[in-house]
């Protein structure tokens, strides 16, 4: 049955067929460049209608609307953002649109100043910007639509692992949690010969190490991830290549350090050799001041614009139930220090004392008390938590500097003191209003994902990587997946 099994999926595979599933490429590609030249022409025009500011070619000339696409779509393929390993995830796509815009930007004032021509200011100072937001604007469309697709199944690429089993099981759990990327696996090749129908973590094991080029031309494969192995060294590897320039698969290597962002990540040659250099994580210093400044700044400005909504809030608390405005809750905050965290009540008063009543129904993790219909809730507090209304007072923890904007979720003694060696990572920084959890599930987690999670956000930190996760979790607070 399993054999049989295995035959279906490779011949559902082939029925496909490889250039029906490679074609949506190839036109998401020609997507994006007509985009990109819409966009420039829409740029062009704004720029045309603008009074002019200093020397202007003929007056009612239109060679700006005309050449415009041209040159914005020939930079953006000078800087190599139509090459598809740069598309579909990652940021390594928007960066260079940014760079690209940058350079063609200095270009034309250069060359306008080297060579006297009488390019218009409007030109340059609001269209080629226009043009540059506006391309970003387009593909980040482009790319939402593309993830929406691949949650339900489209515009995958098939794939295969290659390596030990750990390895290929821990690499098939993230690509399964990260369906946006498009990677549909559909079987392992492992280091020995496996007995015919032979499965592994729900994978078909479609051949060995020596296997791996045939598997790709009768699977018809689109990619392969080679995971860290022995057997696969530098020169079975060089080998590997050779084997697979004569087909379509691309080949990936998964490094050992899996949970590290690109940024800490680096290819330095040593003494010849293309070594990984993984950099240290910054805990301190001005980078750490910077965000410091930036959430007590937010944090500060945001109390002032939602001034009226958190009055509201707390006259509708007080109003519909006995008790406090304020839940003050003790958490424990970086370095292990406790702190109070503010938030608005959402519960009846002395609720916190019935939780060892209601533990035997739990719906949250090992670790975590939740309940998606809890009894201690009031209406209100129901109405605050499904968009986690009730968060927005911890903006005086940021600006009295106890939390910040983004970072791991503030857990309670309870739950610090089951911490493992890992999870004690999360101490090291200051806990956030918002983070990864929130924007990867929040209560639908469970004890190992939030574990894996929180650490991953501690060791990747940045300012960017903050700002994506506010961005990103206005959708999960409008959604409410998880919040409860």
């Amino acid at each position: 049955m399993q054999t049989r099994r295995r035959f279906w999926s490779a011949s559902r595979l082939r029925g496909e067929g490889t250039v029906a599933r490679r074609a949506w490429r190839r036109t998401y590609v020609r997507r994006i460049v007509l985009g990109d030249a819409l966009v420039a022409v829409v740029a062009a025009l704004v720029g045309r209608l603008l009074p002019d500011y200093g020397p202007l070619a003929v007056t009612g000339s239109l060679w700006p609307v005309i050449a415009m696409p041209l040159v914005w779509v020939a930079a953006m393929a000078v800087a190599r953002t139509y090459e598809e390993r740069f598309l579909w995830v990652g940021p390594e796509e928007f960066r260079r649109v940014f760079t690209a815009s940058v350079l063609l930007l200095a270009a034309v004032g250069t060359i306008s100043w080297a060579f006297k021509l009488e390019v218009a200011r409007s030109f340059v100072v609001v269209a080629l910007p226009l043009a540059a937001v506006l391309t970003l604007a387009q593909r980040i469309a482009q790319r939402v639509w593309l993830h929406r697709q691949r949650a339900h199944g489209r515009f995958q690429q098939t794939a295969i692992l290659v390596g030990h089993r750990n390895g290929t099981a821990e690499l098939h759990a993230q690509l399964d949690r990260q369906a946006r990327h498009g990677l549909r696996v559909i079987g392992v090749c492992l280091p020995a010969p496996e007995p015919a129908g032979a499965v592994f973590d729900g994978l078909p094991v479609l051949g060995s190490f020596t296997d791996i080029a045939d598997v790709v031309r009768r699977y018809e494969v689109d990619t392969v991830a080679v995971l860290p192995s022995p057997e696969l060294d530098g020169a079975a590897l060089r080998r590997l290549g050779w084997d697979l320039e004569t087909t379509e698969a691309e080949l990936l290597l998964a490094p050992a350090v899996t949970e590290f962002a690109g940024p800490r990540v680096a290819i330095r040659p040593v003494n010849g050799l293309p070594l990984l250099h993984l950099e240290r994580p910054e805990f301190r210093g001005l980078r750490r001041v910077t965000k410091d400044v930036f959430d007590r700044t937010v944090a500060l400005v945001a109390v002032i614009v939602l001034l009226p909504v958190l009055l509201g809030l707390a006259l509708a608390v007080k109003a519909t139930s006995r008790g406090p405005v304020f839940f003050m809750h003790e958490r424990i905050g970086r370095a292990g220090v406790p702190f109070k965290v503010f938030k608005f009540r959402s519960m009846k008063p002395n609720s916190d004392k019935l939780i060892a009543e209601l533990m035997a129904q739990n719906e949250g993790n090992a670790v975590q008390f939740k309940m998606k219909r809890d009894p201690r809730v009031t209406r209100v507090g129901a109405v605050m938590r499904r968009f986690s209304l009730d968060e927005l007072p911890q903006l005086f923890n940021v600006i009295l500097g106890t939390m910040s904007l983004v970072g791991p979720r503030p857990h309670v003694t309870r739950e610090v003191e089951q911490y493992g060696f890992d999870m004690r990572r999360r101490l090291l920084v200051k806990p956030g209003i918002t983070g990864l959890w929130q924007v990867s599930g929040r209560s639908n987690l469970s004890w190992d994902d939030s574990v894996r999670i929180d650490v991953r956000y501690v060791e990747n930190w940045s300012l960017a990587f903050d700002l994506m996760i506010l961005w990103k979790t206005l959708g999960a607070v409008v959604r409410g997946s998880g919040a409860y």
